[in-house]
């Protein structure tokens, strides 16, 4: 009995603890099903863990919502005016003057500078000549101003038949109506600049397709010199005599060859070199450069060379270079990544209608003037000699389908009208 009522007071206890315990598990669960299941929102739930992160999540997935809808209303209004106000980007005039196939139906003129300007009333030079012959006519580029084919045409002639030339190989000219060039050169654009190569023309007359396989050879035998083997004195007098012309304003050739020439000539006359001008590249050919002719008034002239021959810089470079050569490779100094500043990679701006001359584009959107289709010649009909006519005053000759188509017209009227006089 002792021991019972002792043990008394703590059963109590935990009962009590028991109880308090169902209280706070037991039956909140039993609210929650219960308010689940009358579709109660989760607002009066009370301030549960279970309940914020729901809410949270609820809060964020409008907030996100709101965010996609605020993005993709910008991205539509972006649209819009990108659609509206989005400027459209210059066409390169290369892609303009390049897709013309024809010269411009206008009277000569060489509009702008060499290297920015167009070219109205060009000139084709013949694919084939007496004493030249075109390369590479897949280019479209034998086209000038009428007085380039003209000296083209007499230094060809005056070569064959003073310098020991077979003839001349003349690249590459301008196109049609002139402008900037899809690919290649930077100048070429008035009609006043032409390539001739530096190599004899064969003694046989080339094919279209042998025209753009053919190579030409460069003068060159290092960065220094000409090659003995290559270059004769033809070369010389070829050069000698372009830039004796009085129409030639400037003729490119490479340094090695002005060193050449600079030491070829001791006697005579050397005004002429001041014309020739050393310029990178022009290995394998010589570009000659005639001044704005008579009657272009929108051509703008290029500075006049110097008096002197330009020997004196030539040499200096000539004997520097040489020098540096000359030197061991452990010995040559370096140049200082870290004393220099970096070099910005200088980008070329876009050529377009807008940086050339106004009257470009009249020339661009000008009438093609076709080329002039000459009669080709046929044989004429065999006459029947008729009694009492002799032979000798029938005539076999070729004439032209114009001419003969008349003589027919004539030939049946006059008939028609034997016909139909009255017979006595």
């Amino acid at each position: 009995m002792f021991r019972a009522n002792r043990i008394l007071p703590f059963r109590n206890a935990f009962a009590l603890i028991a109880a308090i315990v169902f209280s706070f598990t037991v039956v909140p669960a039993v609210m929650v099903v219960q308010s689940s299941a009358k579709t109660v929102p989760t607002s009066h739930l009370g301030t549960g863990r279970a309940a914020k992160g729901q809410a949270a999540e609820n809060r964020a997935s409008k907030d996100q919502a709101g965010k996609d809808r605020m993005r993709m209303a910008r991205r539509s209004s972006k649209k819009t005016l990108t659609r509206k106000h989005k400027k459209k980007r210059p066409v390169a005039a290369k892609r303009l003057f390049g897709a013309k196939r024809h010269a411009a139906a206008m009277a000569p003129q060489a509009i702008g500078f060499y290297t920015h300007g167009c070219l109205a009333g060009g000139v084709q030079l013949p694919a084939t000549g007496p004493a030249w012959q075109a390369m590479r006519l897949s280019r479209n580029r034998n086209w000038g101003h009428p007085a380039l084919i003209k000296l083209i045409e007499r230094l060809a002639t005056d070569a064959k038949a003073h310098d020991g030339w077979n003839g001349l190989l003349v690249g590459d000219l301008a196109q049609p109506r002139g402008g900037p060039m899809l690919s290649g050169h930077h100048s070429h654009q008035v009609g006043l600049d032409a390539d001739v190569w530096l190599r004899q023309m064969p003694n046989r007359v080339l094919s279209r397709r042998q025209r753009e396989k053919f190579q030409p050879i460069s003068m060159l035998k290092n960065s220094l010199d000409v090659n003995p083997k290559v270059w004769t004195d033809k070369h010389l007098r070829l050069i000698k005599r372009a830039a004796s012309y009085p129409q030639v304003e400037r003729i490119f050739v490479n340094r090695a060859i002005k060193y050449k020439l600079c030491k070829s000539t001791v006697k005579g006359k050397r005004g002429w070199l001041s014309k020739v001008r050393p310029w990178a590249g022009h290995y394998y050919h010589m570009h000659i450069r005639i001044k704005c002719p008579v009657g272009s008034i929108g051509c703008k002239a290029q500075t006049p060379p110097l008096n002197s021959d330009g020997c004196a810089y030539i040499l200096k470079w000539h004997r520097n270079l040489k020098a540096w050569l000359a030197r061991p490779k452990t010995i040559r100094r370096k140049k200082k990544k870290t004393a220099r500043k970096k070099r910005r990679h200088h980008r070329r701006r876009l050529l377009t209608m807008a940086r050339l001359p106004a009257r470009c584009r009249a020339v661009l959107n000008a009438k093609a003037a076709l080329p002039i289709k000459v009669p080709q010649l046929v044989q004429a009909p065999q006459k029947v000699a008729r009694p009492g006519v002799s032979s000798s005053r029938l005539s076999s000759r070729p004439v032209s389908s114009d001419r003969m188509s008349s003589g027919l017209a004539s030939s049946g009227l006059a008939e028609a009208r034997s016909i139909l006089r009255p017979s006595h």
